[in-house]
């Protein structure tokens, strides 16, 4: 039971005790300014290095996580199935911090049921949008065994949505954007602190069909919501379409669940991203009791191996008769079984057709969701907990990198957005500098994180107080992300204390007839 005086946010942890159920963080026993104290005592007894010669083992600085933060060791289950379903980690060495979305399969998994990877094929739907919406079309179990399963997943109820798959996420934007009735709710409001490419897709064709787009502003460099801002077009009396993403995918920057309630309370609807999400965030408190109108989700096949998949927009059927009527059915697809390819080797077609007779029934009827079985087992108290830790370790350690000689200690990393903080979300981003402050380009600091194994994101920051945007690089965590993949971005990010790295890395790949990386 909630106490009158308790003025927790849908989407924070109340730690007053007059709640029930504490979600998110009711496994963190370290809230607050306690929290922040026990990140920062990780690196202990150290507060800043120099040197990346000179930094801490892994081992040791693991056992200062576990040390300060006990409940990490709540989360080893993420580990074992680390270890046991996506062992292609271990087999490749690689780091990948560049993932957004839902994994759908497990590695291993892939490895013995299904030849080539291949889980699935597409076909394109011949039906229009807001005919698919109103009558539904024609669907093979094996489509419709999908639909259920990521429903569920979601925590959405198939009598309350209806659920249409789309080839990428600008498809899942445009179908909505040339469907929303735009002529009478002209307001378009973003809520993003960086660039989307489909997020574009929406704004022109909203432009184009007479709404006026607008976008949320944020501080800088903390990347917080301007309120004063955005509470006023919400207060607009042009109401029209609400477009949230809780968190941002490249900052880690959380926002109020209070913001949607604001918005359907002023006759706007809201259409949630949940792209930026880490799995099972669809069943935190907030997201249980708040349904948006209209809610776009991207899932790809296998984290760190497999990046194609597709996404999913729901449309809460209340609303399928405000849509207008839509001719297109561009980027609407159906799941169907997978074919084997011809150009396919004769022992691959052999192991195809073995593998089809082993799971003929379940490919007539349905796919084996392994990735999201395995979200579901670890729940979303352990996958919010550990990302916590890894998350808020990596900031503190980054920040701790500073130039040698460099008068006062010029910081090597410029972090945007929010810093050591209990209810920041899992990614952050940030810039490298040299010795005089001047930022390295986040192409090249990509260029050279992914020749040691490590995969991280470039974008660029906008809507910020200043004209134009800025260029930076992110590391975005997942559920199967480990201290190992953490403490080695930071370690890489470290070797740019030493002024002459990019030199001398030009030089070896030169020397190792290799292309030249190019500043």
């Amino acid at each position: 039971m909630q106490s009158p005086n308790c003025i927790k946010e849908a989407s924070k942890a109340c730690f007053s005790t007059c709640c029930s159920n504490p979600l998110p963080s009711a496994a963190s026993a370290t809230p607050g300014r306690d929290f922040v104290s026990a990140i920062l005592s990780t690196l202990h007894p150290h507060t800043s290095f120099t040197n990346h010669e000179s930094l801490p083992s892994l081992r040791e600085l693991l056992s200062n996580l576990r040390d300060a933060v006990p409940n990490y060791f709540n989360t080893v289950l993420a580990d074992s199935v680390r270890a046991q379903e996506y062992n292609h980690f271990l087999l490749s060495n690689h780091v990948c911090l560049d993932y957004h979305g839902h994994g759908l399969f497990s590695y291993v998994y892939a490895q013995n049921r299904y030849a080539d990877e291949r889980f699935f094929d597409f076909s394109h739907s011949s039906t229009n949008f807001t005919s698919y919406l109103l009558y539904g079309a024609e669907e093979a179990e094996f489509h419709a065994s999908a639909k259920r399963r990521i429903l569920k997943y979601m925590n959405l109820s198939e009598e309350d949505y209806s659920l249409v798959f789309t080839a990428n996420q600008s498809s899942a934007f445009s179908l909505l954007a040339n469907s929303y009735p735009f002529h009478s709710h002209q307001s378009l409001v973003t809520v993003y602190d960086h660039d989307n490419e489909a997020l574009e897709v929406m704004i022109q064709a909203a432009r184009k069909r007479g709404a006026r787009p607008q976008s949320a502003a944020f501080s800088w460099p903390g990347l917080r919501v301007n309120s004063r801002k955005l509470r006023k077009i919400l207060l607009n009396k042009k109401r029209g379409l609400f477009v949230f993403p809780l968190q941002s995918k490249m900052s880690g920057a959380r926002y109020s669940y209070q913001w949607m309630n604001m918005a359907r309370e002023k006759g706007w609807h809201v259409l949630l991203d949940a792209s930026a999400l880490a799995p099972k965030e669809m069943e935190t408190l907030g997201l249980s009791l708040f349904h948006p109108d209209f809610l776009i989700s991207s899932f790809f096949n296998i984290f760190g191996r497999n990046p194609s998949g597709f996404c999913c927009l729901f449309v809460k059927k209340s609303n399928v008769p405000i849509l207008t009527q839509s001719s297109t059915n561009m980027g609407i697809i159906n799941l169907v079984p997978p074919t084997q390819s011809s150009s396919s080797s004769s022992e691959e077609r052999g192991r195809a057709q073995l593998l089809s007779e082993i799971v003929e029934l379940d490919r007539d009827n349905a796919i084996e969701f392994r990735g999201l079985d395995n979200a579901d087992a670890l729940g979303l108290i352990l996958i919010s907990s550990r990302l916590r830790y890894l998350v808020n370790w990596l900031v503190n350690a980054l920040m701790s990198l500073r130039h040698p000689n460099a008068g006062n200690g010029v910081q090597l990393v410029t972090v945007y957005g929010p810093r050591i903080r209990l209810d920041r979300g899992p990614a952050v981003a940030f810039n490298v500098c040299d010795w005089k402050g001047e930022r390295v380009e986040p192409l090249l600091v990509q260029k050279l994180a992914c020749r040691s194994n490590i995969c991280v994101s470039i974008g660029m920051l906008k809507n910020v107080c200043f004209e134009g945007s800025l260029g930076v690089v992110s590391a975005s965590l997942g559920m199967l992300t480990n201290f190992e993949d953490v403490y080695r971005l930071w370690a890489f990010v470290a070797r740019f204390l030493d002024a002459d790295f990019v030199e001398k890395e030009k030089w070896r790949y030169t020397a190792l007839n290799q292309t030249t990386v190019e500043v």
